[in-house]
């Protein structure tokens, strides 16, 4: 029995000895060395040299053209909401109505005012007239006549003044009538019926902005406009002859209308030590919005520059970097200097030669002094696609 048993372990030993050598076999070539897994790949591009425009992305700001703060401008209670609120209006729409009860009396007693100065003014004119005869005939005195032509005079200056005191109060009737001073989107209403309003301040009652065409404010670092300066001033860059500007919305998609630059300021700011731009758009669709940040991407001049694409262009500690290949294609580090971008690419001021190969999709598996496996870098790939 105990012969049997040992037979069992010393067949399970051979055979667990077998399988330890087959596998060790399995792990080397037909030369005995073993195989080094295979280099990683990764998709490259050569740094081209062309003409591009010298465009740049800040921040801005989108403003309505015209905004009108509607108020009240005499003191009344509301009486009537004439308008939805968030509606388009046209300038002349009526919004609000003030109870005019008390202007209208305003408005009766000074043309009572004014009826009774046009008649002492008729009464002091006959006077006049009829004194002007008789001094003639020394009837009367030169003074008396001279009296009743100042009282004639003063009767005629009391019927000016009521006529203004008539048209003020018709204006101030008229100003319990409240109509929208300009086209556009009118906003909620600050005021409900039965408020007091205009009671020692214009009151608040609601907002009117313009929003087609509307305004985006961005700015743009006076270093960088003193640089574009000096190289269209000379010859490194070329002026546009139209400079277009676009929009880059929150959801990393372009604005389908491009704009206009229609101000730049002559002056820097200098608490931002930046110069302010403003630019137009079409807004149909009423997609912008004041108020809403977006991006500005715009171009004055072209110039002729080394470009790579924006994928290939990442931040370190030190800088900008790209991940490039030698004549071994060992990958290795450089720093560089960009200028802007011009489309989907940077343009490199410094550190990448035209030709240079720079690595743009597998960045994550190529390590600096690794050997790689560089395929070329094709429009159809997925790679090329650059989140805007």
């Amino acid at each position: 029995m105990r012969t049997i048993r040992l037979q069992q372990i010393i067949a399970v030993a051979i055979l667990f000895l077998l399988s330890g050598s087959g596998n060790s076999d399995t792990n080397k070539n037909s030369e005995g060395k073993t195989n080094a897994p295979p280099a990683p790949e990764v998709e490259m591009v050569a740094a081209v040299r062309k003409t591009v425009a010298l465009q740049q992305q800040v921040p801005g700001r989108l403003q309505a053209i015209r905004s009108a703060e509607i108020r009240a401008r005499v003191a009344g209670i509301v009486a009537q909401l004439q308008f939805a609120e968030g509606s388009d209006v046209k300038a002349g729409t009526p919004l609000y109505r003030l109870d005019d009860r008390t202007l209208l009396s305003q408005e009766r007693s000074a043309q009572a005012a004014l009826e009774k100065a046009i008649a002492e003014r008729q009464l002091s004119k006959q006077t006049v007239e009829r004194y002007k005869q008789l001094v003639g005939k020394e009837a009367v005195s030169r003074q008396e006549y001279d009296q009743a032509e100042a009282q004639y005079k003063k009767a005629a200056a009391e019927v000016s003044s009521a006529e203004a005191l008539l048209q003020r109060a018709r204006i101030d009737r008229e100003y319990a009538h409240i109509t929208a001073p300009i086209d556009g989107r009118v906003g909620r209403s600050l005021v409900t019926e039965g408020a007091l309003v205009g009671q020692n301040e214009p009151t608040h009652l609601t907002t009117i902005e313009q929003l087609d065409p509307i305004r985006v404010n961005f700015t743009q670092s006076g270093p960088d406009w003193f640089r574009l300066q000096r190289a269209l001033r000379e010859g490194g860059a070329k002026a546009l002859e139209s400079v277009a500007i676009h929009l880059i919305l929150d959801d990393d998609r372009p604005y389908p209308h491009a704009g206009t630059l229609n101000f730049t300021d002559m002056a820097i700011d200098p608490q931002t030590g930046a110069v302010a731009l403003r630019a137009e758009f079409p807004n149909p669709e009423r997609i912008l919005l004041p108020g809403q940040f977006v991006r500005v991407q715009w171009a004055l001049a072209s110039s002729e520059g080394v470009t790579v694409p924006q994928r290939a262009v990442q931040t370190a500690a030190q800088g900008q970097i790209v991940l490039m290949l030698d004549e071994q294609n060992k990958v290795i580090t450089r720093a560089i200097q960009t200028g802007g971008f011009s489309g989907q690419d940077w343009i490199i001021n410094q550190g990448v030669k035209e030709g240079e190969k720079v690595i743009v999709s597998g960045i994550q598996k190529a390590r600096p002094g690794t050997l790689v496996t560089p395929k070329d870098l094709t429009p159809e790939s997925p790679s090329t696609a650059v989140k805007r």
